[in-house]
């Protein structure tokens, strides 16, 4: 079973997260930012992961530390529910539209942690949404589950729409990447 299980609790927020990679989809997200719960959503159900996320912060400050902190965990579980990467496909990609959005993921299992985007968001908020974090997101994601991410807007103005297919790309990427189809460790070092 690939699955991990992370908590984490400092002086601004208190998140736990489940996460079962060969899963169907489900999801129990509460954030307290409806939004994020809404793309958390969105990705347990195209990646088919399960996932389970309580999240407590400060967000009477802002949202920036707990989306940060959720991203920490979430990226913390997918890299140990992988433990050492054995018979992953270990690249994934997925163009994804949402209307006149378009969006590219592309995505390494490759042990290094990075992120890499093509796009800006010309908002500071969608809704109550602080749009600014989607990019801490995805960076703190990335760094701690140990991949090589890059996202790229072909086409798009609307914002929600956007967000929406970045989260929708990055599921179906990282579902193809971690999909059991080998015996051995994609790598010629022997490990990742």
């Amino acid at each position: 079973m690939r699955t991990a299980e992370v908590q984490r609790q400092t002086k601004e927020t208190n998140i736990h997260i489940k996460l079962e990679l060969d899963g169907e989809g489900r999801a129990d997200i509460s954030t307290g930012i409806g939004f994020l719960d809404h793309m958390l959503t969105t990705f347990a159900k195209h990646s088919s992961f399960d996932l389970y996320v309580k999240a407590e912060g400060d967000l009477y400050v802002d949202q920036h530390h707990t989306v940060e902190d959720i991203a920490i965990c979430l990226g913390t579980a997918i890299e140990k529910a992988l433990d050492d990467k054995k018979g992953i496909k270990r690249f994934g990609f997925a163009l994804v539209p949402m209307d006149e959005a378009l969006v590219l993921a592309v995505i390494d299992v490759s042990g290094r942690g990075g992120f890499w985007k093509d796009f800006s968001l010309k908002k500071s908020h969608l809704g109550q949404f602080e749009t600014e974090t989607v990019e801490e997101f995805f960076r703190q994601l990335a760094h701690n589950a140990r991949i090589t991410l890059h996202l790229q807007l072909l086409s798009g103005d609307n914002l929600h729409h956007i967000i929406e297919a970045s989260f929708k790309a990055f599921a179906l990427a990282l579902k193809e990447a971690v999909k059991i189809e080998r015996e051995d460790i994609p790598s010629t070092k022997g490990v990742i």
